[in-house]
């Protein structure tokens, strides 16, 4: 090949290939044990701070680890640095035909924005309890009902603020103080929060590569940083 014909080859693949996507996953712990307060509509608020996190949200994980109480006395919600609520648990199990929701003993459960499995309603799919804890991965909640209605009123209530809501957000905006928010509302238990893990998974800017003379493979410019 001559200079010339080098030199337009490289120009069109500049403009027009880019480079192979690759997710990138941003994780941040608390791992301060908090209790419950048991039957306060006050709860407890944990912050967990994000930063460094470029390109597009594909997805966000919520890992909790929740020990004691009864499961079907919670209600979680998490807020992002913008303002914009997630319902991660509201009453799980209380329905028209069970207003007190399930008795199950703690959470150690990834709720993710991919998944399709309703926490709420976590008996009725194939579920493990280990330790007295639901384990697994699910979707949040989603239901963004006064959590004291009446069950027939959660068994109407269609999911709409579930962690698919971040879904395509630009990662600059995830970065900042994020506040997650649990309480126990009825009577009997002590529950304790002892760990949360928010995980925010990106793709981002793509990479552009180029292909000169000989079918040598260049790497001309790559604009993706490793965050986490």
């Amino acid at each position: 090949m001559n200079m010339k014909y080098n030199t337009i080859l490289l120009a069109l693949l500049l403009v027009s290939a880019p480079g192979w996507a690759q997710t990138v996953s941003t994780s941040s712990t608390n791992n301060t044990a908090a209790s419950i307060p048991d039957g306060n509509p006050v709860g407890i608020t944990e912050k967990i701070n994000v930063s460094g996190v470029v390109g597009t949200v594909t997805n966000v994980q919520v890992q909790l680890d929740i020990t004691g109480g009864f499961n079907g006395d919670l209600y979680a919600y998490l807020v992002d640095p913008v303002g914009q609520m997630v319902v991660l648990f509201n009453r799980p199990g209380v329905d028209g035909s069970n207003p007190f929701g399930y008795s199950d003993a703690g959470f150690n459960i990834t709720l993710d924005g991919a998944a399709t499995n309703d926490v709420h309603f976590y008996q009725n799919d194939t579920y493990s309890i280990a330790g007295g804890q639901l384990t697994g991965t699910w979707a949040a909640d989603g239901r963004i009902n006064d959590p004291q209605s009446a069950g027939s009123v959660f068994a109407s209530t269609l999911p709409t603020a579930g962690l698919n809501l971040y879904n395509g957000l630009n990662g600059g905006g995830v970065n900042g103080t994020w506040t997650l928010f649990i309480a126990d509302l009825a009577g009997g238990g002590n529950p304790t929060l002892n760990s949360v893990v928010l995980t925010i998974m990106t793709v981002p800017e793509p990479q552009t590569w180029a292909v000169l003379g000989g079918g040598v493979m260049v790497w001309v410019v790559i604009r993706r940083r490793r965050v986490g």
